[in-house]
């Protein structure tokens, strides 16, 4: 049992980032930090399942789920703040986790990570199969259904069900396209995502300052739509449940940690890259959802593009902006997955250099100075999942696994100021532990209200990461006693 909560030192995992042969190159700074964070928030959020989670939970009181979920993501911004500016490593929250409360958690959340950044991007390269599909209906050109929608469609009351069609193919075209773009380089990458950020907020903006004009307030009434008699149908437990799932609009922030290892001053730049794109995009969340709601009724927000339909509602003030906000939603989408497809490879060479992945996992590209082995690994299982299955089910996968994340992260710091007080911390989480511990609270009470399926998805999920973890990660950690003693030092 010992040796399933052991831990690696600072020491050691310091040193192991300076290894030449797998170090990574530091090219990010503070606003680049930023707009990574911006780039990997803003996204299907607030492009897709906005509308989605008001027409189907929360009515116009959506906004009040985007702002149970934004406190939970404050706590939890904090603490990896301080996380971050004192360990500035690849791998975010598994790395923390191996710091502080020891290997079998650190490859729990590790697993879980997987849900966030992986199946992340599978769904928001639906999204964005939407709106590009959508986009080329406006020039004539059709894709047929049977090349754009995925083969399977899910609702928690009728199950899984064929819909006829064959594979989302710009799905897969563009996890594709994004995955080659991360293999050449980390500058590459950010320059055209800082480029997507621009032209996702300036539309955004301009929704939100156009938009308002065409509000009618009777489309906010009733504001908390009565319970339909079923738990999580609008309703207060309806809000809590839009909470849970809207939380996928979140995610993002914590993918800037996944990059300190190519921070060039990992200690101050990145609490601001992820405290300012968490500050920034909560703000325009709120925004958008008050708009979206007032111009369209809430029950027929469930569609794959809900801010072009806010658009096309408003009546011809608005048609000029229709194909601005989808190529925002474009650049949007494509931004978001980009962060997410450079997150996840950066968890898999972590948890390769740790051992509980086999080497292959951490091969850095000699030219490139990029994990192109894993980037090419991660894209091809995106694609395959972005292809086949709808964005509601993977997007609540995807909610329920960064909660986890969150609140794994927000107990450790607890921890962490219990055993080593002693650490230089660059950045401090305020009122410990207070609001870590109201983190932890958040967060769990939000994974409570979603759906049972989600659950259960959750559990086997975890079942397989436990079967991997024991038949491999135990045995070929660098922990391990077999392994040099140095790396428990």
């Amino acid at each position: 049992m010992e040796a399933l909560f052991r831990k690696k030192s600072l020491t050691a995992l310091m040193a192991q980032a300076e290894e030449k042969e797998h170090s990574l190159k530091r090219v990010l700074g503070a606003m680049n930090l930023t707009l990574l964070g911006i780039g990997g928030i803003i996204g299907a959020g607030i492009f897709v399942l906005t509308g989605q989670a008001a027409a189907q939970y929360a009515g116009p009181a959506i906004v009040l789920s985007f702002i149970i979920s934004a406190i939970g993501c404050a706590f939890a911004g904090l603490c990896y703040a301080e996380f971050a500016s004192m360990i500035p490593i690849a791998g975010s929250a598994y790395t923390y986790a191996y710091a502080t409360i020891g290997e079998l958690l650190a490859w729990i959340i590790g697993w879980d990570l997987i849900l966030e950044y992986l199946f992340g991007a599978a769904s928001v390269s639906v999204g964005w199969s939407g709106y590009v599909t959508s986009f080329l209906r406006d020039f004539g050109v059709n894709i047929p259904a049977a090349l754009s929608q995925a083969p399977f469609s899910f609702s928690h009351a009728a199950g899984w069900t064929a819909t006829g069609a064959i594979i989302n193919l710009p799905a897969v075209f563009i996890i594709a396209a994004v995955t080659g773009l991360l293999v050449v380089g980390i500058s590459e990458s950010v320059a055209v995502n800082d480029f997507a950020v621009v032209a996702k907020v300036t539309v955004v903006i301009l929704f939100i300052a156009f938009g308002v004009s065409y509000v009618n307030t009777a489309n906010w009434h009733p504001f908390i739509p009565a319970n339909t008699g079923t738990f999580g149908q609008f309703g207060w437990s309806g809000i809590a449940r839009g909470a849970g799932v809207i939380f996928f609009a979140y995610i993002g922030f914590d993918a800037v940690s996944t990059t300190a290892q190519e921070a060039k001053n990992p200690q101050r730049d990145m609490p601001i890259g992820i405290l300012a794109s968490l500050a920034v995009c909560t703000v325009l969340y709120i925004a958008v959802a008050l708009v979206l709601t007032g111009i369209v009724k809430y029950d027929q927000l469930l569609v794959p593009d809900p801010i072009a339909v806010g658009v096309n509602a408003a009546g011809p003030g608005l048609f000029w902006l229709r194909k601005f906000i989808k190529m925002g939603a474009i650049a949007g989408l494509s931004s978001v997955m980009l962060v997410l497809l450079l997150g996840q490879p950066r968890i898999f060479y972590a948890m390769s250099m740790d051992g509980l992945l086999p080497p292959f996992f951490s091969k850095v590209h000699p030219k490139f100075r990029t994990p192109h082995v894993t980037t090419m690994v991660t894209g091809a299982v995106a694609a395959v999942l972005g292809g086949l299955f709808p964005i509601g089910a993977l997007g609540e996968m995807v909610s329920i696994g960064t909660l986890l994340a969150f609140a794994i992260v927000c107990a450790s710091i607890i921890v962490l100021r219990k055993t080593h007080p002693e650490l230089p911390r660059p950045f401090r989480t305020p009122l410990v532990p207070l609001l870590p511990a109201l983190g932890v609270i958040v967060t769990v009470g939000q994974m409570l209200f979603l759906p049972l399926a989600t659950w259960i998805r959750l559990i086997v999920w975890m079942a397989i990461g436990f079967v991997i973890y024991f038949l491999y990660g135990r045995h070929h950690s660098r922990l391990a006693p077999a392994k040099p003693d140095n790396w428990n030092k």
